[in-house]
């Protein structure tokens, strides 16, 4: 019989790609969903009777017990951009990876892949030091675990190219005012990969004894500035709109009053003062002098945002995906 790989947080933007890769790959898949009746979806990713739904809350240690019954291998993929109600850092980055860590140390199922991200550290801004406090809780219950840190991750249904798409096009209808934002002027460094090959490393990690115990940086093809992302944002959604430098010491209140505001409403917000903080610091591959990267995994070639981004921004656009391409300033 196949085996069973259990994940965690499988209905995410992520979480869909692993799915499809593990049925690919002739895995049986168990997803553990909070609410399982909502991720219909993920059932046809795979032959009939091979990915399996159950419900599960990793607040809750007992459900995450039951939806290892049986289990190979697990995957986590739950995480938060920004914390609400009861979905904290702590909650979601520290204390989930602890408890299925401690869970499938219980059950002895030793391949445990965990994605964390690019930029996880003992100092720093609070959503930096949660995803390394979970790194290390989880390899203190599950020393076999593999840690996988991503820089911006990218696909259709990303919240990083989408977003920044969205913003052009709002600045776009506010003439003389509307503006993206070049953060700290826009010099912070992102090494953007693919969702595709960040699902492959995951499957690449399972497979491979070597990887048990070890951290991995996975980043793509290339390296780029924050304001060469957002020159390339405006060239796909033909938005020709100002990039305005937002130094961190005017970035940071503006964060800290949009979180505040939105937490009156039923929406994400578009900055927080936390991601303010975390672009300070470069994000991509090399941070870590101890960590392997993608290549030691042996997934290659990596797709770049040339290649991919272009099939979803043309959203954005002003006159929809076959507008002629005009030039951006």
């Amino acid at each position: 019989m196949a085996e069973l790989v259990v994940v965690f947080g499988g209905s995410g933007f992520v979480g869909k790609q692993v799915v499809r890769a593990l049925a690919k790959a002739g895995k049986r898949v168990r997803v553990a969903l909070r609410q399982p009746h909502l991720g219909h979806e993920l059932r046809v990713m795979g032959d009939v009777g091979q990915i399996q739904l159950v419900q599960a809350n990793v607040r809750f240690p007992a459900s995450i017990d039951a939806a290892l019954e049986g289990a190979d291998a697990v995957v986590n993929l739950v995480g938060v951009l920004h914390e609400g109600g009861k979905q904290s850092f702590e909650a979601m980055h520290v204390e989930a990876p602890r408890a299925i860590g401690e869970a499938a140390a219980k059950r002895g199922i030793k391949r445990i892949v965990h994605v964390s991200a690019l930029g996880a550290a003992p100092k720093g801004p609070l959503y930096a030091r949660s995803k390394y406090q979970g790194e290390r809780a989880l390899l203190d219950a599950a020393p076999t675990a593999t840690i996988l840190r991503p820089s911006v991750i990218f696909g259709p249904e990303d919240h990083f190219f989408n977003r920044f798409g969205a913003m052009a096009q709002t600045a776009a209808a506010i003439p003389l005012v509307g503006a993206l934002p070049l953060i700290g002027g826009g010099k912070t460094k992102f090494q953007p990969i693919f969702v595709g090959d960040v699902a492959d490393s995951i499957l690449a990690a399972l497979g491979k004894h070597e990887a048990q115990g070890r951290i991995y940086e996975l980043g793509g093809p290339r390296t780029y500035t924050f304001k060469e992302l957002m020159q390339f944002i405006k060239a796909e959604t033909h938005r020709n709109v100002p990039l305005l430098p937002l130094p961190f010491f005017i970035a940071l209140p503006i964060g800290f009053l949009l979180e505040w505001a939105f937490k009156l409403l039923p929406a994400d917000p578009p900055l927080t003062s936390g991601q303010v903080s975390l672009l300070k610091r470069d994000n991509a591959v090399g941070a870590d002098a101890n960590a392997l990267t993608i290549d030691d995994l042996g997934v290659a070639p990596l797709e770049s945002i040339e290649s991919i981004a272009p099939t979803y921004l043309w959203r954005f656009r002003p006159y929809g995906q076959f507008q002629t391409r005009q030039s951006a300033a």
